[in-house]
């Protein structure tokens, strides 16, 4: 596949991006002027680019302190574009990035169908006694 990675969305990337947002169970009510300023306060922002079509099949952000946690989120493909490696790039991507790289814990959460494939970067359920909380507003 010929694509491109890009740290910075233009504005139809924005709109496709939502797209892909609204196809996901987590996120299929974000809107728009959210989103934008979503990825204003993200520490990593990444696009994967069809060089063909010039559209979003890949997405995923991190928010970091740069030092001590980095948390990745939305790490997400087009879904036409689905176990054709597109994952494996973005996370890959992420991992090696360097305001992400030296840190000393990155964290994500997902479901459990999904615990084998990150599993597959070095990440561990086993988090020291610790627990996901949540204040929902």
């Amino acid at each position: 596949m010929n694509y491109s990675i890009v740290e910075k969305l233009n504005e139809n990337q924005l709109i496709e991006l939502q797209g892909l947002f609204k196809n996901e169970w987590w996120t299929e009510h974000r809107e728009l002027s959210e989103i934008k300023k979503m990825i204003d306060n993200s520490s990593v922002v990444i696009g994967l680019i069809n060089n063909k079509t010039e559209e979003l099949i890949g997405f995923a952000r991190v928010i970091t302190d740069t030092v001590y946690r980095a948390f990745i989120f939305d790490v997400m493909t087009k879904e036409t574009n689905r176990n054709t490696g597109i994952g494996t790039i973005l996370m890959n991507y992420i991992l090696e990035h360097p305001l992400v790289r030296d840190v000393d814990r990155l964290e994500l959460y997902c479901p459990d169908r999904l615990v084998g494939y990150y599993e597959k970067f070095g990440f561990s359920k086993d988090v020291n006694g610790s627990n996901l909380m949540r204040l929902k507003k």
